[in-house]
């Protein structure tokens, strides 16, 4: 496992009524800028949390007064989308688009932003993507190398469909801040909403190649079906994901999950998990009293959440984890 792989999510949190202090703040997490208050000065107050998944930095600020900024061109992939309140940005010489508690903005990474109108009330989800993260995602969707960055619309719809499942689980993640021993403090978890997110993106906006995403997939050989099952057969507590099986299978994500729903009769991560709750049931039934317990073997086989291991081990093999080792 990378050093990259093992590592949890990291939350910041800020508070403050200085302008520098604001300034070095989001430069930490996102970048230079110009920051200038344009309301009342009195009323200036930072509030600022922010969450660190590895190829994307996710967080919330607000300032309480009217404010204008701007910076050059990112480098990364952008999306804004407010919780209340509303922002105007203008990307280049285009018109400016509005942000709004509907309407998130898409952010080109080569082009200068400029932000005019900053309400007072105004507490925007902000989301810093790494590019070649998403287009490494892209190119696992589709199967096949991108050999130019595609282009996408300035804004998309978060009240509805894709886009309100996308800005819905991003602002989760932030939520977690708030709890001491959650999910994201699991470098597995940390490592699959990553990814979640990345594709997701892929699917919620509208870009140059949504077309193709959108396409059925086409039919695959059961021999590279055949490929993933036997690897997960000889390493199944691998740290394994959609984009790595379908690596290994040497198609696309989409593909490989129609193929496994046609010649196996389900998806390819519920077959990592049958395979996984085998080998759990084969070494508590083997295990000698009280040499280990339900937890240390379902975490060696690569269940991080012991609550839904449990409820599928009952699925699976009509007892509990607990009773099939009692029984050996």
């Amino acid at each position: 496992m990378t050093a990259e792989q093992s590592r949890s999510a990291g939350f910041s949190v800020y508070l403050t009524r200085s302008l520098e202090e604001t300034r070095a703040a989001i430069a930490a997490h996102y970048y230079d800028l110009r920051l200038e208050v344009t309301g009342a000065a009195a009323d200036f107050a930072t509030a600022m949390a922010v969450v660190d998944l590895g190829a994307l930095t996710l967080g919330t600020m607000s300032f309480g007064t009217d404010m204008r900024m701007g910076f050059g061109e990112p480098g990364y992939y952008h999306v804004g989308f407010p919780l209340s309140g509303l922002a105007s940005v203008q990307q280049g010489r285009a018109e400016p688009e509005f942000a709004t508690t509907a309407r998130a903005l898409f952010f080109d990474p080569e082009r200068i932003i400029r932000i005019d109108t900053w309400t007072p009330d105004c507490e925007p989800v902000t989301i810093r993507i790494e590019k070649d993260a998403l287009h490494r995602q892209l190119e696992a969707l589709l199967g096949r190398p991108v050999p130019r960055p595609p282009l996408f619309e300035p804004s998309f719809d978060i009240t509805r469909g894709t886009g309100r499942s996308w800005a819905r689980l991003a602002r989760w993640s932030l939520l977690e801040q708030d709890v001491s021993h959650g999910l994201l403090r699991r470098p597995l978890i940390r490592q699959r909403l990553e990814q979640t997110l990345l594709e997701g993106l892929l699917l919620a906006t509208r870009h140059s190649l949504s077309e193709e995403l959108d396409a059925p997939p086409p039919l695959m050989r059961p021999a590279a079906v055949k490929r993933v099952m036997d690897v997960v057969q000889e390493r199944p507590a691998e740290p394994y994901d959609a984009t790595r099986l379908a690596s290994i299978a040497q198609v696309s994500v989409r593909t490989l999950q129609e193929a496994f729903r046609k010649h196996v009769g389900m998806s390819p991560m519920a077959y990592v998990n049958d395979v996984r709750l085998s080998r759990v049931r084969v070494q508590l039934r083997a295990s000698a009293p009280g040499t280990t317990t339900v937890s240390d073997v379902a975490y060696q086989w690569g269940f991080a959440h012991l609550g839904r291991f449990a409820r599928r081990y009952r699925a699976r093999f009509g007892e509990t984890p607990s009773q099939t080792l009692r029984a050996a």
